[in-house]
């Protein structure tokens, strides 16, 4: 997107994690920025405060996605939009059900009728792996897909792995974005719905729209219950308070883990590609890694490596077992190309979960991390 005048971007729940780094890659690089956001107290706090880490030049209309009037106010002047608003989480989801299909599913639809009043140049929509469920895997026989679920049996008997609709043992792979959907959760099924919608009426109605499927995003200014990861701020968090991490399975899951400063790079890749229109991009680091070596890294980080991570040997509904991202796509198209190492990432988790304890209990010098703990992965 190229104009004479500096375009004006609205995201929706652009006050969050991923939103306000947005919010500051966009205003870098000479956007406008407005933004709705409910600053629902589960993330804000009771007060419902601006964060003070969003940067002040964004305009913030409080209001929720699921309000015609406010997103038709939120709209007037825009250029394009970019959706981020979304109740997140896997496991919540499965037991409030009415709660993520209302904001995720109905929110969208909200969002949808009123474009077609307040048409744009451009839609970008924040999907999720999740949709996938379990990623791609290759047998002796070739590529192959795993059974939907694991049974609650395997489970129960630490059958972590999945396996062929023979039961074949099975590997992963780096999942393409032509993988079918397979949505093993509430929140995974309105991640689709919202792609759905969205991919069908940018068609019908000549609303350029742009699918980006985020994998396992981490960063500063995650919240703890995120599940792009937050659990790494968790893991941060009880390191550095002396507690081991505690792992679910047997902490072998292998995910694709993105910093946050590249996910926000490359949704602004795609608000200036011309060639994104009306295509979906796995945006991910395209390595994979294991919870085990991620707690690994973050015990040398804080230097708790004599604290050993507590394997719980239980597995939680709605997970899947492996899932890494195939980035030939956004490469090609996008110019996109992670620049942040995972041990570097990392890092700067680390500190700003030091600072954040350390500002709860008022001390005012920081754990220093020794030099010789900054690894290269």
């Amino acid at each position: 997107m190229h104009r004479d005048t500096s375009p004006t971007i609205l995201i929706t729940g652009g006050a969050g994690f991923i939103g306000s780094h947005l919010a500051t890659e966009l205003l870098q690089h000479g956007y406008g920025v407005r933004i709705l956001d409910n600053l629902t107290p589960r993330v804000h706090g009771p007060e419902r405060r601006r964060p003070a880490h969003l940067d002040r030049r964004a305009k913030v209309l409080v209001g929720d996605i699921r309000d015609p009037h406010r997103v038709k106010e939120a709209l007037d002047g825009v250029d394009a939009v970019i959706h981020l608003a979304a109740v997140v989480g896997e496991r919540s989801s499965m037991y409030q059900i009415e709660k993520y299909m209302s904001v995720n599913t109905a929110g969208t639809a909200v969002l949808l009728e009123a474009l077609l009043d307040h048409p744009v140049e451009r839609l970008i929509v924040a999907s999720s792996s999740v949709v996938y469920g379990e990623g791609l895997y290759c047998s002796y026989n070739g590529t192959v897909y795993p059974k939907i679920r694991r049974s609650p049996g395997e489970v129960a008997r630490g059958d972590w792995e999945p396996r062929s609709p023979d039961g074949e043992v099975i590997y992963p792979l780096p999942t393409p974005e032509t993988k079918e959907a397979s949505p093993l959760s509430v929140y995974a099924v309105s991640k689709y719905d919202q792609e759905e919608m969205c991919r069908l009426i940018g068609e019908s109605y000549g609303i350029p729209t742009t699918i980006l499927r985020l994998f396992s995003v981490y960063g500063p200014h995650q919240g703890y219950a995120s599940p792009y990861s937050g659990m790494l701020t968790e893991y941060a968090s009880r390191l550095l308070q002396g507690l081991p991490v505690r792992l679910f399975e047997d902490g072998y899951q292998q995910r694709d883990f993105v910093s946050v400063y590249d996910a926000v790079r490359a949704f602004r890749l795609a608000l200036e590609s011309p060639r994104a229109a009306g295509m979906t991009f796995n945006i991910g680091s395209g390595r994979p890694h294991t919870f085990r070596t991620v707690a690994d890294l973050l015990a040398a980080i804080t230097g708790r490596q004599h604290l050993s991570p507590a394997v719980m040997g239980i597995g939680r509904i709605g997970d899947i077992r492996h899932c890494i991202a195939d980035i030939s796509r956004a490469r090609e198209v996008l110019g996109y190309e992670p620049g942040v190492t995972l041990d570097a990432g990392l890092l700067g988790l680390v500190a700003w979960v030091e600072a954040e304890i350390a500002e709860r209990r008022k001390v005012p010098a920081p754990l220093k991390i020794p030099a010789s703990s900054r690894l290269h992965v």
